[in-house]
């Protein structure tokens, strides 16, 4: 019989986490609100509220591998949402016995001005990264304490395939592409890491199965930085497609949209992934899997073709 793997979260890390188990021929579930398909073939859908910790622990009975790939969509929710199900996930964790891989973001380090490597200290001045530290504080504890496997993947910002409006360079491409100006927030002209969806499933999976990678986080290998404005240009550029006029928002500009659009204040409480270099250090993660990211100009085109 094929092992078994739980997805909870159908967005862009749980979509590409089925599809590369599915495709080697594993037994795949995938949890959401709405079990709305994910069109992957072989691949189950299931319709459940995974904070609800009797229903998620029903639907892992048996399950050999649960992935945290959940991503609450609005910021200003997330002191809502995110405990009940993260102690949900813990609880199903420990209740059946598989282990616990958990996508994790790179809030919990704070403002940073070295590169991110995975022991530099959670100093988060936020309240998402002060929550997400959390999050991955409780899983390591009871991985400590042998109640739970856990493991926890952590990549730079998202590019790639079915990213959308989930990436900051993303989100802008639809418009880039009829040849309009983008708007991105902080400095245009710093190095930053963006990391592939694609890579990012890759190094979730690779770390899950690996019983000597359990314990600590990992950094999905990821290509070398580019500043934001490049990132754009070279995703237009991959499909043929000129570059675009950038405009950016900061400072005063950014206050006051952050005092009338709630969503616009969470980003500036972590603006300062775009106000200095933002590098992430993979090199933990590509000596372990040898995993190497997919080649940037093909992240490009994923990209660009949305």
């Amino acid at each position: 019989m094929s092992d078994s793997h739980l997805i909870v979260g159908a967005g862009p890390i749980g979509r590409h986490v089925a599809a590369l188990l599915a495709d080697r021929g594993s037994r795949v579930t995938v949890v959401s609100r709405s079990g709305r398909s994910t069109g992957i073939d072989g691949v189950q859908h299931l319709a459940l509220d995974a904070s609800d910790p009797d229903a998620l622990a029903r639907a892992a009975e048996g399950t050999d591998y649960l992935y945290n790939c959940a991503n609450p969509a609005d910021y200003t929710q997330w002191e809502r949402v995110w405990p009940p199900l993260a102690a949900s996930l813990l609880s199903a964790a420990e209740r059946s016995g598989a282990v616990y891989a958990i996508t994790g973001t790179l809030y919990p380090y704070g403002p940073v001005d070295v590169p991110i490597s995975e022991d530099l200290p959670e100093a988060a001045t936020d309240h998402k990264g002060r929550l997400r530290a959390r999050m991955w504080a409780e899983a390591r504890a009871a991985h400590d304490a042998g109640r739970i496997r856990a493991v926890e993947i952590r990549g730079s910002d998202y590019m790639g395939r079915g990213v959308g409006g989930n990436g900051h360079i993303s989100r802008l491409v639809p418009d880039a592409l009829r040849g309009k100006r983008a708007l991105m927030m902080g400095r245009t002209d710093l190095p930053h890491t963006f990391t592939d969806v694609h890579d990012a499933a890759r190094t979730l999976v690779a770390a899950a199965e690996d019983p000597g990678a359990h314990g600590r986080v990992w950094h999905v290998p990821s290509n070398p930085p580019v500043a934001q404005a490049q990132a754009l240009t070279d995703v237009l550029a991959s499909v043929g497609k000129p570059p675009v006029k950038v405009s950016s928002l900061r400072g005063a500009g950014l206050a006051a949209a952050a005092l009338a659009v709630p969503f616009m204040r969470e980003m500036r409480e972590i603006i300062y992934q775009w106000e200095r270099p933002y590098v992430l250090d993979d090199s933990a993660a590509r000596a372990r899997f040898g995993i190497a990211p997919t080649p940037w100009d093909e992240v490009c085109r994923r990209t660009a073709q949305g």
